[in-house]
């Protein structure tokens, strides 16, 4: 017997009782389920059990929203097909991630819409069927490479593409999948061509419908950047005029917005003519079709990212120019003059590049004379002109005494904030939805005080005896050779090759040439970021023996060479994850790196899924044959707003899954006697190991980092 055929119809009673038993804990004398127990009751037994389990499912993200749920969403079973229903209760619970209860609520209630939406289900794309072809294309395009990411509608907050979760504009999918493309083409547009150049909401702020203002401004701005399109990417053009032809959409109204049109449509033409066009068209009835692939603005996500951007690259060029000054010939002149007036070295010049987003590019020079292009200080010139159209004076200013200080644009704002203060944003997997919650954690790295007491010194006299050893052994692993068998000439003589030819001569086949041993010097191209656990748990002594493994092995690597980052992580709740900078990869182990360890702290939660896909973005601007992750923790994830147990685990498997992918190999070291329950899932059974005693935490360590380097 099947389960549907199982699932016999519940009455009012029955359906009442269950009903108060997922969402017992908001009841109250005012809150009841009787009325939609009685209209449950009208529908069928299968019906019945998937609206039941989906109230479940709802019920691990909130219990809010599945009493909501259960009073406004009885309607839609006679509206959605079995086949869309669990897709339709993954959009309501993604409208709550991003808006709420009343967002969903909202949602519950235009179930028509969401039906009409879906109804050339056959015709459609989904997102995750178009990715995979539509990322490597994106990732070809000009400029900074841009993300891909699911949103309810299309938008770019400029450091990602957003794009629906699936399209079924055209009964065609064929055409759907063009439709994603050239949405995603018009949407990097806008990152390209300079649409963010100049602050949208304050611009629209300024008229008395600032949402009209923003629909008209984005009709002049899907002009410009149509032309611009079609003089760069002509095919991509001719697609999205087939798209409009195929919607038979009305012709430009005449007056204001064609001449509108004539001016956009000019090479020369720039986000500024869009501006000064605004107030001409903005009180004109007549309004231009949109055209299916432009999306929507969302200013103040765009503004946001491109904020903290601003920031970052402002600090990065400034230790940039820092380390420059120091390094070529002639940096090192002072920078006042002898009438007191600060002199700036650096300069930039515009040279003519086609592929520029305005036909030239930046080049730098340092008291007049041009320096080589070295393609991070190229790559980061460009950001920056990507974002502002220029390079301003003051962006050109070394770090250091009058230099650019980190906490001057507000860096360092209250974690709490939404996206400012230089957060980065993450998707986190949801194994009960099986689908990413976008945008859901808001990662910030901070520095970690520095301690300047002498814990470095004492831990080394403490393990004076295991130093020696560990340094040794890392000295031997770094002398290492690897011997290549069977090579037709070499160093030695192969026995095994040699035993080998004379038994297949006595058989009377043909002998091997390949006789010898050759020896051939190890090229150890490895970089290694360690994960260090900084949740409240490891108050106490399991922090102090943290911190004297990490001394250790900061020691032994010194010996060894490879290049190294460490960091620590922790937080409260997704809004408020942190990474702690202890060692950036290409720091020196220098004394404020000592002073560092000595100041790693216990903090709050383990949030461990965000912090492994932060620092697999950052292996992928390291160029390493080799890249190992490595984290040392004391237990497994847990935080506050539900990420624990099964969530929790599931989440970062997720995120080891997506680091894999990138090539970069994960490893665990923990001192949790459970760590058996839950690491085999998630490192896998060869990719984790348990300190059963945590006082030889600092022993270990540096073994195990050479066992799996070596």
């Amino acid at each position: 017997m099947s389960q549907r055929s199982a699932e016999i119809r519940l009455d009012t009673g029955e359906l009442h009782r269950r009903l108060e038993t997922l969402v017992y804990r908001v009841l109250s004398v005012r809150r009841s389920v009787q009325a939609p127990a009685q209209a449950l009751a009208a529908h069928e037994g299968p019906d019945q059990y998937r609206f039941l389990r989906a109230v479940e499912l709802i019920r691990n993200t909130s219990d809010e929203l599945a009493f909501n749920f259960v009073m406004f969403a009885p309607p839609a079973l006679s509206l959605l097909a079995d086949e869309d229903w669990d897709e339709w209760v993954l959009y309501i619970m993604s409208r709550y991630d991003h808006g709420g209860v009343l967002s969903a609520i909202v949602a519950m209630q235009k179930v028509p819409e969401y039906v009409e939406s879906v109804s050339g289900a056959r015709f459609r794309v989904r997102f995750e069927d178009i990715a995979r072809r539509l990322d490597p294309f994106v990732l070809g395009l000009n400029g900074r490479p841009l993300k891909l990411a699911t949103a309810e509608h299309s938008y770019t907050d400029t450091g990602t593409l957003y794009l629906p979760v699936a399209v079924g504009r055209f009964r065609d999918r064929d055409r759907n999948a063009r439709l994603y493309k050239t949405t995603a083409v018009h949407l990097w547009a806008q990152t390209w061509f300079g649409t963010w150049r100049r602050s949208v909401s304050e611009a629209v702020g300024r008229f008395p419908e600032p949402e009209r203002a923003l629909a008209r401004f984005h009709a002049l701005e899907t002009l410009r950047l149509d032309a611009c399109i079609g003089r760069e990417l002509p095919g991509i053009r001719r697609e999205m005029r087939g798209l409009c032809e195929d919607l038979d959409l009305p012709a430009l109204p005449p007056g204001a917005w064609s001449d509108a049109a004539r001016r956009l449509r000019e090479p020369d033409a720039t986000v500024e003519d869009s501006h000064a066009l605004l107030a001409r068209c903005y009180g004109v009835t007549e309004f231009p079709a949109p055209v299916p692939y432009q999306g929507r603005l969302v200013p103040d996500r765009a503004e946001q990212t491109l904020a903290a951007r601003k920031t970052q690259d402002r600090q990065v060029l400034a230790r940039v120019l820092a380390d420059l000054k120091e390094q070529l010939p002639g940096g090192a002149r002072p920078l006042a003059s002898e009438d007191g007036d600060v002199e700036r070295p650096f300069r930039v010049h515009k040279t003519p590049e086609p592929d520029g987003p305005d036909g030239f590019r930046f080049e730098l020079t340092l008291h007049g004379e041009p320096i080589p292009p070295l393609a991070d200080v190229r790559q980061l010139l460009d950001s920056i002109g990507q974002d502002l159209g220029q390079i301003p004076d003051d962006y050109l200013v070394p770090a250091g005494p009058g230099g650019y200080r980190p906490g001057d644009s507000g860096a360092g704002r209250d974690a709490g904030t939404d996206a400012g203060g230089g957060a980065h944003r993450y998707d986190e997997w949801d194994f009960m939805r099986r689908q990413y919650r976008t945008d859901w954690c808001l990662l910030r790295e901070r520095d970690v005080h520095p301690l300047w007491d002498d814990f470095v010194a004492r831990t080394r006299r403490k393990y004076m005896g295991l130093l020696k050893h560990l340094r040794r052994t890392f000295e031997a692993v770094r002398g290492q050779d690897r011997l290549l068998r069977r090579q037709p000439d070499g160093d030695d003589v192969d026995l095994d090759a040699v035993v080998q030819a004379y038994a297949d001569r006595q058989a009377g086949f043909e002998g091997r040439d390949a006789l010898f041993v050759k020896r051939r010097r190890v090229d150890r191209d490895i970089a290694v970021l360690f994960l260090v656990d900084m949740s409240g748990s490891t108050k106490g002594w399991v922090n102090e023996l943290e911190r004297e493994a990490l001394v250790l092995l900061c020691e032994a690597l010194e010996t060894l060479g490879d290049r190294y980052g460490i960091y620590g992580f922790s937080g409260f709740t997704h809004r408020r994850c942190e990474l702690f900078r202890i060692k950036r990869i290409d720091e020196a182990y220098s004394d404020e790196v000592r002073a560092r360890i000595g100041g790693i702290q216990p903090k709050d939660y383990t949030r461990m899924g965000v912090a492994i896909r932060h620092l697999t973005r950052r292996f992928q601007e390291i160029d390493a044959r080799t890249r190992l992750l490595i984290t040392l923790s004391d237990g497994r994830p847990d935080d506050q707003d539900g990420y624990r147990g099964a969530y929790g685990i599931e989440d970062t498997r997720q995120a080891l899954f997506e680091a894999r992918h990138q090539g970069v190999h994960p490893f665990c070291i923990t001192i949790d006697d459970e760590a058996m329950d839950y690491l085999p899932h998630m490192f896998g059974a060869a990719n984790f190991t348990v300190i059963s005693d945590v006082r030889k935490l600092p022993y270990r360590v540096s073994d195990i980092y050479r066992r799996i380097t070596g």
